[in-house]
């Protein structure tokens, strides 16, 4: 083990004591409600979008229902979170997709669901990872932040870069967790604006203290 990797697992420890029940966020029941979910995330907060998916889930019970859904409909019912235009379109087209060509069963390699509109890599991996326990690390804004933070990543590095340089830090089974644990320390206490420094347990491994 190298001495980056020992202080990775440092940090991961002292994470898992601020938020040892770090995890999903997102209201879900089946598959398609987590990959929905998913989506409609981008660039809103998880509370925004179960706030949205209460009533969507139950409106929408199944794949079918949303590839027959008339995108203003659909748009009317997801309006309060951004890039509800864009959502719908493509929530409308990915349910199409996987009844045309995968029967109706979304896929689980990451290559087939990259393939869906409005599913990228971020996306796909934490479906693989909420879903199927599969280890993945989806690297968003938060996990971004932290890890430009602690030298994890250079500054500026993009989501892949970053995501790969996780993975070699970390043991492959930690990757579901330690992934949780970035985001709910990038979103409740190493925040963007007002990072709270003077409790952090971690700061003598910050870059950028004090911020």
């Amino acid at each position: 083990m190298t001495k980056k990797q020992e202080i990775a697992l440092e940090i991961y420890d002292e994470i898992t004591k601020l938020f040892p029940n770090a995890g999903c966020e997102l209201n879900y029941r089946l598959d398609h409600e987590l990959l929905t979910a998913i989506m409609l995330s981008a660039q809103t907060t998880d509370q925004s979008v179960n706030k949205v998916t209460e009533n969507l889930f139950i409106k929408y019970k199944n794949l079918n229902d949303f590839a027959k859904a008339d995108t203003k409909t659909l748009e009317s019912d997801i309006k309060n979170l951004g890039l509800f235009r864009n959502k719908a379109s493509n929530l409308h087209k990915m349910a199409n997709k996987i009844l045309q060509e995968f029967s109706g069963v979304i896929p689980k390699t990451q290559e087939e669901l990259e393939s869906l509109p409005g599913v990228g890599r971020k996306t796909a991996n934490v479906y693989l990872a909420e879903m199927h326990k599969i280890p993945r690390i989806a690297v968003d804004t938060h996990v971004s932040r932290v890890s430009m933070r602690l030298g994890f990543a250079k500054v500026n590095s993009s989501p892949k870069v970053i995501e790969e340089k996780l993975m070699k830090l970390y043991p492959k089974e930690l990757w579901i967790s330690l992934h949780h644990k970035l985001i709910f320390f990038g979103r409740y206490f190493c925040t963007a604006r007002k990072p709270n420094c003077k409790n952090c347990p971690i700061i003598k491994h910050c870059l950028m203290p004090e911020l």
